[in-house]
């Protein structure tokens, strides 16, 4: 290619490219189709059926909505390995999706333009979805997404055909250089088709096999009278040919260019997936499956998720593509996709993820879902081993969706020494909510973690929100300042219930007057809260005793006691309160009557106002 043609084609595309991503419809268009392929293969992989793949199509339906409320359509050219919009390129196939990408998909079943509409429902996406991957009546012969379409005739989504655009431009002067070269940025192929239809049926073209209507047809030495069309009438061979741009023509020869240079790998894959579609021999089909294993554990050990993903979504539709596979070939399958989960193929993730926190991770998250069971003994060590918390909250998503049914697992962990695994092993038991699990949770009392001891003080209070709070006083005298804020708030809530001889051995350590006096008034309220006029006496006794020994600390408890009664406000409290007013110390006696103030303040709130003699308020 001449200098300077390339560099007026490589300057053309930058400039297609700049105007591109300026176009802000470009953009919405580019993001619906990003999301709408990431729809179609949770579909796919998972059934529609599956939260999973409900979430991505939903979020689709809402991406699209918004765009088509914007610009009223979404029409695009299929190419077989990109979609147009106005010319620019709104999706690609990845190099090594083969047949999977949705332009490939829609070019193969005879789709060249494909529009959808504002008031496009979420039932037609689903329809589309479904035609798209034929996930619709598996006994219905109706294998194409054209025939699927037409068979609904929704007025949301139309299409224009490969045989409709052959059947317009046989017989005319290429379809694509109507009105004076209209450009298909200007208008949608299938406005180009009508226009096109209603210029033949006004007498401007022929009846569609080629023959002018009232043309002059005469032989090769004619008289010069010889309709335009002769020619093509004469060597008319049913193709349909068009002009090419320049630009086409670069696009052209990049895609060339990029199927020269297919890497080694999705050849090969290209080849034994024609192989698995095709192949009759039933020897030849066992020594397949057993190679797709190897091909499984390759892309394991490589990290190739993404490649990964693919060839799995592939064999799981193996069944639909070949039904004439015998019962030891669907044993041999099954083997390999239910084999995903063997320690040892788990343990070649792990030696991936674990050379370091950069490592390409984007599509592992679906390799785990795909997952059984089984395979949840082996997730847990592999959450055990990793060293990354991107990798380990992979993990943990996987976990929480694989194990739910098969738990045993994650609760014989809890005992495991290393505190960050049992940390992500309570983050799941927390996020199933099943109470079940609250017994091996309090088990972990005294676990070395401070975090994990307030992730047990959490479990307690989702699991048992109310009752008995006396398996929760051993924490209020933990040696972590947070985690005993964090059992007294819960303490404090009024839900629970605590005999006070429980609270007396803690309340007579001679550490517990040592203690900053936030938390002292935090201990009397949670007191206050699960015993109530219980701790009447012992409240009393702190105003009203005589102190020899650390006078000054005993008299901030007295204090305290007050405040503590002031709130409690039962005649109990009101009673020891007036006692302490006489008997105490001057800075308890101050602190009684501020409390007594208090509490018949909030009584006469309390009280309904007097009525008059009319039954109005006097």
């Amino acid at each position: 290619m001449p200098t300077e043609l390339k560099s007026t084609q490589e300057m053309l595309a930058a400039a297609v490219a700049a105007r591109a991503a300026e176009d802000p419809e470009i953009v919405s268009v580019k993001r619906v189709l990003k999301l709408l392929d990431k729809t179609a293969k949770s579909n796919r992989t998972y059934g529609s059926a599956n939260p999973v793949a409900q979430k991505f199509s939903h979020q689709l339906f809402e991406e699209l909505t918004t765009h088509l409320t914007a610009y009223s359509k979404l029409t695009f050219l299929v190419q077989r390995t990109a979609l147009l919009c106005k010319e620019y390129v709104v999706y690609q196939a990845e190099q090594d999706g083969g047949g999977e990408s949705i332009a490939f998909k829609l070019y193969s079943d005879g789709i060249r333009e494909l529009a959808l509409h504002q008031g496009l429902t979420e039932e037609d996406l689903g329809f589309f979805l479904d035609s798209l991957w034929g996930g619709l009546d598996p006994t219905k012969d109706d294998d194409d997404i054209v025939t699927r379409i037409w068979g609904k005739n929704l007025s949301s989504i139309s299409i224009v055909t490969a045989e409709e655009v052959a059947k317009a431009s046989v017989g005319n002067e290429g379809f694509f250089r109507l009105d004076g070269g209209m450009s298909l940025s200007d208008s949608t192929l299938r406005e180009l088709l009508d226009r096109e239809r209603s210029r033949g049926r006004h007498g401007g073209q022929g009846t569609g096999d080629g023959t002018g209507s009232g043309s002059a047809t005469t032989g090769p030495q004619g008289d010069g009278t010889k309709n335009a069309s002769t020619p093509r009438n004469r060597f008319q061979s049913g193709l349909v040919g068009y002009e090419i741009t320049e630009e086409e023509l670069a696009a052209l020869a990049k895609e060339i260019e990029a199927e020269s240079n297919q890497d080694a790998l999705s050849y090969i894959l290209d080849a034994l997936t024609a192989i698995l579609a095709s192949e009759s021999s039933p020897i030849l089909l066992t020594k397949l499956f057993g190679l797709w294993g190897n091909v499984v554990e390759a892309l394991l050990r490589e990290g190739k998720w993404t490649t990964l993903e693919n060839i799995l979504s592939l064999l799981l539709e193996t069944d639909a593509v070949r039904p004439d596979l015998s019962e030891e070939h669907k044993q041999h399958l099954a083997s390999v996709l239910n084999g995903l989960g063997r320690a040892e193929r788990v343990k070649a993730i792990e030696s991936y993820l674990n050379r370091g926190p950069d490592v390409e991770i984007e599509g592992l998250s679906t390799i785990f879902l795909l997952m059984k069971p089984d395979a949840v003994p082996a997730l847990c060590s592999l959450l055990a081993n990793l060293v990354s918390p991107a990798h380990q909250a992979m993990v943990v998503e996987a976990l929480t969706v694989l194990a739910k049914d098969h738990p045993d697992p994650l609760v014989r962990g809890l005992s495991d020494r290393r505190p960050i695994y049992v940390r992500n092993l309570l983050s799941i038991l927390l996020k199933w909510n099943n109470p079940k699990f609250l017994d091996p949770i309090e088990k972990l009392i005294r676990y070395p973690d401070a975090q994990v001891r307030r992730e047990v003080v959490r479990a307690i209070g989702l699991f048992r929100p109310n009752g008995s709070g006396t398996k929760l006083i051993p924490l209020t005298d933990d040696e972590d300042e947070s985690v005993r804020f964090a059992v007294l708030k819960l303490l404090v809530s009024g839900h629970y219930t605590i005999p006070f001889e429980q609270w007396a051995p803690f309340l007579a350590e001679d550490s517990f007057m040592d203690r900053p006096i936030s938390e002292r008034r935090g201990v009397f309220q949670a007191i206050r809260a699960t015993c109530g006029d219980e701790a009447v006496p012992y409240w009393q006794g702190l105003m009203t005793a005589w102190a020899w020994t650390n006078r000054r600390k005993k008299e901030e408890l007295a204090v305290l006691a007050a405040e503590t009664l002031g709130k409690l406000a039962t005649p109990a409290a009101v009673a020891a309160l007036t006692l302490g007013s006489r008997k105490g110390g001057s800075a308890v006696r101050q602190a009684c009557n501020v409390a007594l103030m208090q509490t018949h303040k909030h009584q006469r709130e309390k009280r309904p106002p007097p009525q008059g003699t009319n039954g109005e308020s006097s």
